[in-house]
């Protein structure tokens, strides 16, 4: 599955941190693409057991971390493990099956 993350229209460069939490039932390889997003930042990727991120050529995956995590199984259990876990989420999305997915990032 190919993860495209860029900022939101109204932000030039994306220069916060970010954790994602990629869960999957079976292991994926997660492609990283990404544009306008600040080198040297951190970025968090936690993936479901099994799975790998792969980043595309530059040095994003400088500050970027991959580590793999145990995921409560049903998506609601996710959300509020991730919710007492980090405090706030501000994005979820369920998809059934999809090659590429597109995120904007941005206040």
């Amino acid at each position: 599955v190919t993860l495209h993350l860029n900022p939101i229209s109204s932000v030039h460069i994306h220069q916060k941190p970010l954790v994602f939490l990629l869960n999957s039932p079976l292991p994926l390889v997660w492609k990283l693409k990404t544009e306008r997003l600040a080198p040297g930042i951190r970025r968090v990727f936690f993936v479901s057991l099994g799975s790998v991120v792969r980043f595309e050529k530059g040095n994003f995956s400088l500050s970027a971390e991959t580590e793999e995590k145990f995921f409560p199984e049903k998506n609601e259990h996710l959300l509020q493990w991730a919710q007492k876990e980090y405090g706030a989420v501000t994005s979820f999305t369920e998809l059934k099956i999809s090659r590429n997915i597109y995120i904007k990032v941005g206040e």
